[in-house]
């Protein structure tokens, strides 16, 4: 049987007729991490949404082990699949632990959703997971007290209790700081390493380029790349795509660096 999530000739337009994806193919499987980069208002999160079974493609489909997504029940979508998204538009009044404690929902039997009650697994699976994000110390807080960098933390741990083989992460580095930007990656690394799959949606260049096994390029809702970070970290590929304010750099390891850039300034030890 085919083991991954995927993507077949999708397309969606949001009301109004604006098209925002077109035509594309991918597949996520089970030990791979793989960046998602393009330039704002590309699809990149609308792409996430229809993978994670949130917005229904116009046209195509998801697959989830070679079966529609579209005819799995929510629960067993959330058991499959962990969504970070960018933000939530508006907080629930909770504590940390509790908010963390609702990706559990999927694993619990409707009765325990509705009458609450927690099993030992579900309460050792959200402690584990405040604590693979660092977030352990903030589980009495508040979601509104936290800082935007304490809450991307939060919402990475609410997705980790998930325990779901596929993650998809929306820019979870945005409002981290360089310490806890790296400790994250580090930690998706090792989760995809023990198995699991992750689709990481990015703007920093530098850090998918050392991190990611594959990067997907998107433009105007099209994939226009793909491949390992040697070959899609180029002038040729990424010129097009972001425009001349980047400056490209060799680290070793066949690893280039990417990093935004005034264009015609040198940098010393640019490559190009």
């Amino acid at each position: 049987m085919v083991t991954e999530l995927a993507a077949r000739d999708l397309e969606f337009d949001y009301p109004g007729g604006r098209h925002v994806l077109s035509a594309l193919e991918l597949a996520l499987a089970p030990g791979e991490l793989v960046f998602l980069i393009g330039p704002n208002g590309s699809g990149k999160s609308t792409l996430l949404r229809c993978l994670a079974g949130l917005a229904a493609p116009t046209r195509g489909a998801v697959t989830l082990d070679g079966r529609p997504l579209a005819e799995l029940a929510s629960t067993a979508r959330a058991r499959a699949i962990a969504l970070v998204p960018q933000a939530l538009r508006a907080l629930p009044e909770v504590r940390v632990e509790e908010f963390v404690a609702g990706g559990r929902y999927a694993h619990r039997s409707r009765l325990a959703n509705v009458f609450g009650g927690e099993r030992a697994a579900d309460r050792a699976a959200c402690a584990r997971a405040l604590d693979e994000a660092d977030a352990a110390e903030l589980a009495e807080r508040a979601l509104g007290e936290l800082s935007l960098g304490q809450f991307q933390r939060v919402l990475v741990a609410r997705a980790l209790a998930q325990e779901a083989p596929y993650l998809l992460l929306d820019e979870p580095t945005a409002a981290l700081d360089p310490d806890h930007q790296v400790k994250l990656l580090l930690l998706v690394e090792r989760l995809v390493a023990s198995g699991r799959a992750a689709l990481v949606v990015t703007h920093e260049l530098a850090l998918a380029s050392r991190f990611a096994a594959r990067v997907l390029v998107l433009k105007d809702g099209r994939l226009v790349a793909q491949g390992p970070p040697a070959e899609v970290f180029q002038p040729a590929v990424l010129g097009s795509v972001f425009g001349p304010h980047l400056r490209y750099a060799s680290v070793g390891a066949g690893r280039t660096l990417v990093v935004p850039w005034p264009a015609g300034e040198e940098s010393s030890g640019s490559k190009r």
